[in-house]
């Protein structure tokens, strides 16, 4: 009888895809992956660490699947095995201890921990002088087999006041281009219609290849994959886009128009103590390229609330430059104290109330700004991906998205599961379009 195994997965589309791929390596490996609420030999927790309350879910997952087989193996792997691996080393739920870059090694680890039942932890010392290449982690399938998300780099340089990330995965480390066209060519043949291709800092893609090989690069040849219909990409740094990356990638028809900017503030003063290279000036005027070369695209970001320092005045001038912005969609962050960052030291640091308050005003204005950006899209015609079956108001209807990544429903009893169709929004509700 085959072990069986159980994922769970915290946090960023690069953890998702990596829990993916570490599923698959154990399917092939004779492992039945099982859901993680069912009784499994192995469980593998994908944890992540960018804010307290990921630390304490990664914990709270670790000690679930002790409690649901106390004979187990338990797994954590990921960021917060990498920030806090020794913390994990005396926990007695935890067996193995797999930082980043390492999650190769599960199967082995897996074999030798069968052997010896001896505990043992897996990480890279990225404080360490040798350099870490690319962890190779591909994927052949995906569940949700419309759209597939493919890691192309990984590691970090810019070292956000705020951020733990650089120090859990390390330096930029790219994936060749041929592994990507490789693993895109092998998803498309299995069906997948759209393909996003994401990183730790998709900008710097490149960064450690040879000259010519940058993201623009990768896009233009992953575009021309036999059998792709739609293909996105992760979150952009605003100082990445100029004119002619701009007119490039309107060159691109499967190219969705759907772009997601990272801002954090609002107000260049917060900005500057968050280590961002850019301000709200340069920010607006990116934004306004995109706008100028697409037709209406929709245009994503991230806000951090409270962080240290931040006067009413600063957050005033945040949630009148995102008022202007006329985002999409606004991801709205409370500020989280990671020890080991610059922020974490600086003066001025915020109640968790002051941060609650500050993410509900946000978050109206957000639902206004979506809603606006919505009821554009009525009575037009909308191309939908549709991925799975729902239902509304008791009837049978389909769920997709749009080339904007605009969620809709329609209404529908025919088998829809990976079809593309052109539908008419009539309505909006709830932050989706019903057609």
């Amino acid at each position: 009888m085959a072990s069986r195994a159980a994922f769970h997965n915290l946090g960023c589309k690069v953890n998702a895809y990596e829990t993916e791929a570490m599923q698959q390596m154990l399917r092939n490996a004779g492992y039945e992956i099982v859901p993680f609420e069912e009784k499994a030999d192995v469980y593998v927790i994908n944890t992540c660490t960018v804010t307290n309350v990921a630390d304490r879910k990664s914990r709270q997952m670790l000690h679930r699947a002790r409690k649901q087989n106390p004979e187990a193996v338990v797994v954590a792997v990921g960021c917060y095995s990498q920030i806090r691996g020794e913390e994990l080393e005396k926990d007695p739920a935890v067996d193995l201890v797999i930082g980043t870059n390492r999650k190769k090694e599960l199967l082995p680890l897996l074999e030798q921990f069968g052997a010896t039942r001896r505990k043992k932890t897996e990480r890279p010392d990225f404080r360490g002088s040798a350099a870490e290449t690319y962890e190779e982690l591909q994927i052949s399938q995906t569940e949700g087999y419309t759209r597939a998300f493919i890691k192309v780099q990984d590691g970090c340089d810019r070292f956000c006041s705020y951020c733990i990330i650089p120090y859990a995965r390390g330096r930029v480390r790219s994936r060749s281009v041929e592994e990507v066209l490789r693993e895109a060519k092998r998803l498309t043949e299995t069906g997948v219609r759209e393909i996003v291709l994401t990183g730790i800092h998709l900008c710097s893609y490149g960064k450690d290849l040879p000259e010519g090989e940058d993201l623009s690069a990768l896009v233009r040849r992953v575009h021309d994959t036999e059998g792709l219909q739609r293909l996105r990409l992760g979150s952009l740094e605003p100082s990445w886009i100029n004119r002619e990356r701009a007119e490039e990638l309107a060159k691109l028809p499967k190219l969705c128009p759907h772009f997601h900017l990272s801002l954090q503030s609002g107000c260049d003063e917060t900005l500057q103590r968050m280590n961002r290279r850019y301000t709200t000036a340069e920010f607006a005027e990116k934004a306004a390229l995109l706008r100028e070369v697409f037709d209406d695209p929709a245009l994503t970001t991230d806000i951090i609330t409270g962080f240290p320092g931040e006067t009413e005045e600063e957050f005033a001038k945040t949630v009148r430059f995102v008022s202007d912005m006329h985002f999409f969609e606004t991801h709205i962050f409370p500020y989280s104290r990671r020890e080991g960052t610059s922020a974490a030291r600086m003066p001025g640091q915020l109640s968790e109330k002051v941060k609650k308050e500050r993410s509900r005003i946000l978050s109206e204005l957000n639902g206004r700004r979506q809603k606006e950006f919505l009821e554009k899209e009525l009575g037009q015609p909308v191309e939908v991906l549709f991925e799975e079956k729902t239902v509304l108001d008791g009837k049978p209807c389909w769920a997709g998205y749009g080339r904007k990544y605009q969620r809709i429903l329609y209404q529908s009893g025919e088998e829809l599961t990976n079809v593309v169709r052109i539908v008419r929004p009539y309505a909006v509700q709830s932050g989706v379009l019903l057609a």
